[in-house]
């Protein structure tokens, strides 16, 4: 996919980037503008914006002086962050506590984007949730599968990084049985804390996120993928997410009570 500057909704505007491996394979990336309801803008995530795309956020800004802030939900997605704070110096930098210690030149704002505070702040527009019976950064750090995940009220998008999964894509990712399949990453196993009850408490915070944001109409995910949701979809996904994990809840459960 190349890179997009998409209004999924209005006030959303959807920016789909690129992220390869290998210099080959395009993974996909994304960050979203977003307008609030005072009429400021916020940036969720970072990404290196191609000059045309500038042009059309800095259009929407007043030349970016209207952007009030940048959210870096994913705490492993840190490639951008420096330049996205050089384009927009006057925006408030959030990041996760990885952010903080991977990038500590830049100014980050005290409050966290893993901590509920950012609720008090960004609550009029966005809800946030962070998967539990995790941490949000696991020692192994191929194990991308928690983030913060938040959901623009007003449009009703999700806007999520690597805990839920959807691609939408061409060949060779679409011979894949999970392209155009919903469901959580596939490291939720590594995930977990090695804990008795971890299984029950993520199983629990997903099912209590498919009823509070049960009114979505999009998720949209970081590699490429968005999916539309039909009125009161979301609980079923979630469900059905939920059935294909099981094994590796049970399997959880079984070894550590």
């Amino acid at each position: 996919m190349a890179e997009t500057m998409i209004e999924l909704a209005d006030g959303y505007w959807s920016i789909r980037g690129e992220f390869k491996v290998a210099g080959v394979l395009n993974l996909g990336t994304h960050c979203a503008l977003v307008r609030k309801a005072d009429g400021r803008f916020v940036l969720l995530d970072s990404y290196t914006l191609p000059d045309n795309i500038k042009a059309r956020v800095d259009a929407l800004t007043d030349g970016g002086t209207a952007i009030d802030a940048i959210l870096n939900l994913h705490p492993f997605h840190t490639l951008h962050c420096e330049w996205m704070h050089e384009a927009y110096p006057q925006a408030a930098l959030y990041g996760t506590a990885r952010h903080r210690s991977h990038l500590p030149d830049l100014p980050w704002e005290e409050v966290g984007c893993e901590h509920d505070a950012l609720a008090d702040l960004f609550g009029t527009d966005f809800a946030f949730s962070v998967p539990r019976g995790m941490p949000l950064v696991c020692d192994d750090e191929t194990v991308h599968f928690a983030s913060v995940l938040a959901l623009h009220r007003d449009s009703g998008i999700i806007h999520v990084d690597d805990t839920f999964v959807y691609l939408d894509k061409g060949f060779p990712f679409s011979l894949l049985p999970i392209n155009r399949r919903f469901g959580f990453h596939p490291t939720l196993a590594k995930a977990l804390d090695p804990e008795a009850g971890a299984a029950d408490r993520f199983r629990e915070w997903a099912i209590e996120l498919g009823i509070e944001w049960a009114d979505a109409r999009r998720i949209v995910a970081a590699h490429d993928g968005i999916l539309e949701l039909a009125e009161g979809e979301f609980p079923d996904r979630i469900g059905e997410a939920l059935g294909r994990v099981g094994p590796v809840l049970e399997k959880h459960r079984a070894r550590y009570g």
